[in-house]
């Protein structure tokens, strides 16, 4: 799997993704005489609070008045104490002292507004808003995130992703905050993918993989249509990376297992098996016959001699089903259709395959916000291929202004 995205740098008012070290300042304060080691070693003057002082908490390390405990111990090594110190799972809008995030080799100190969002948007479903099984799994992932960086960062591109959605803003760029950390996010995780995946680092795995599918599907590089596939003169199928991105994070499957019974992807059990299901075949009663008759499907129709089937079939199956009940297992049966030849007739502009991925695009981005985004520019840009190459075709255009009844 390959997640490379060009190396993310700090911007104004942002922190920096650092690794911990022994810092030293110059000597010019008192050194308490009873302060913690770990003040004694940066020649800072300790304020003595036991159990954590304010310079190893805002430091990001266990304090060690005690004797047992050894210099400079980063807070992510002991997770029960990482909570009741440097992390709430509760976070209140402004905070006294640092928040920080950390594990063995990173930390990274949330200012105000990264507390917030982390706050206001992960206590929700982001993947789908009404989705009770999601709210549960985002608050897991959430206190999980404080010993996960990599997670941290993903968790906060989408959440500032979600929140340019919700600003209903008709610039589909990502902002340089969102850049920002999923870049960060990016870079981490490939560090990790190089490494031993544990038991524990599995579901922080699994959930940054799918927040990357997210990123990569809610920020199409075309600001407008006229830049977007397939209108684009210069645009190829290739710039539509999301295909890969979904079949990248599936390559995870076998490595961490999400439907373990100690995941917390467990509940997602039925979604999973939607997911990796038998691709549908046969089932067209809830398309226009139009649309039919252009994808050349009739009673003797079968995978082996038609690739639209799958595609056709899929899309049928999520059309009558209402918007709020469009679940993510249904919406990437249509996902799972864009391989071999159909992906071969997407590719070449086909003007039946076009429509069937405008369809989906239109029924699904009612339904899942981070699919509106993308759609929101893709959509008009094959509207207009489509009356613009293939305006005499009134089959085509006739489903393109709604005059063929579809779905729900």
């Amino acid at each position: 799997m390959s997640l490379t995205v060009q190396k993310g740098h700090g911007f104004p008012g942002q922190s920096m993704t650092r690794k911990v070290t022994r810092a030293s300042q110059p000597g010019t304060q008192r050194r308490s005489r009873f302060g913690c080691r770990n003040c004694k070693l940066r020649k800072l003057k300790c304020d003595e609070n036991k159990p954590q002082c304010q310079a190893c908490q805002s430091f990001g390390v266990l304090c060690n008045f005690e004797i047992g405990l050894p210099d400079l111990q980063q807070i992510s090594r002991l997770p029960e104490r990482c909570y009741k110190i440097q992390s709430q799972t509760e976070i209140p809008l402004s905070l006294p002292s640092p928040v920080w995030i950390c594990d063995a080799a990173t930390s990274y100190q949330l200012n105000t507004k990264c507390q917030d969002f982390v706050t206001r948007y992960y206590g929700r479903s982001l993947e789908n808003p009404n989705d009770p099984i999601m709210i549960e799994i985002n608050d897991r992932l959430r206190r999980l995130a404080f010993q996960y960086p990599f997670l941290m960062h993903a968790m906060l591109a989408v959440a500032l992703t979600y929140d340019r959605y919700l600003n209903n803003s008709s610039e589909s760029r990502r902002t340089l905050e969102e850049c920002d950390h999923w870049s960060r996010s990016t870079t981490l995780f490939n560090v990790k993918l190089r490494g031993p995946i544990l038991d524990g680092d599995k579901d922080p795995v699994w959930g940054t993989a799918a927040a990357q599918v997210i990123l990569t599907f809610a920020s199409p590089d075309a600001r407008t249509p006229e830049e977007s596939w397939p209108l684009s003169p210069s645009s190829s199928f290739s710039d539509v990376d999301w295909v890969r991105m979904s079949d990248g994070k599936m390559s995870l499957w076998n490595i961490v297992n999400p439907l373990r019974p100690d995941s917390i992807f467990h509940v997602m059990s039925t979604t999973f098996q939607q997911m990796q299901s038998p691709l549908p075949e046969g089932n067209t009663d809830d398309l226009p016959p139009e649309l039919l008759a252009m994808c050349h499907i009739d009673q003797w129709t079968n995978p082996e001699n038609n690739p639209y089937l799958h595609a056709v079939s899929a899309l049928s199956v999520i059309m009558n089903v209402p918007d709020r009940q469009l679940t993510m297992g249904q919406t990437q049966l249509f996902m799972r259709c864009i391989q071999g030849e159909f992906r071969d007739l997407l590719c070449a502009k086909d003007p039946a395959a076009l429509l069937l991925l405008y369809l989906w695009f239109k029924k699904t981005g009612r339904s899942i916000w981070w699919i509106d985004l993308r759609a929101r520019v893709e959509c008009p840009a094959i509207r207009l291929y489509l009356t613009q190459h293939h305006g005499a075709d009134n089959a085509i255009q006739a489903i393109l202004s709604g005059k063929a009844a579809i779905g729900s």
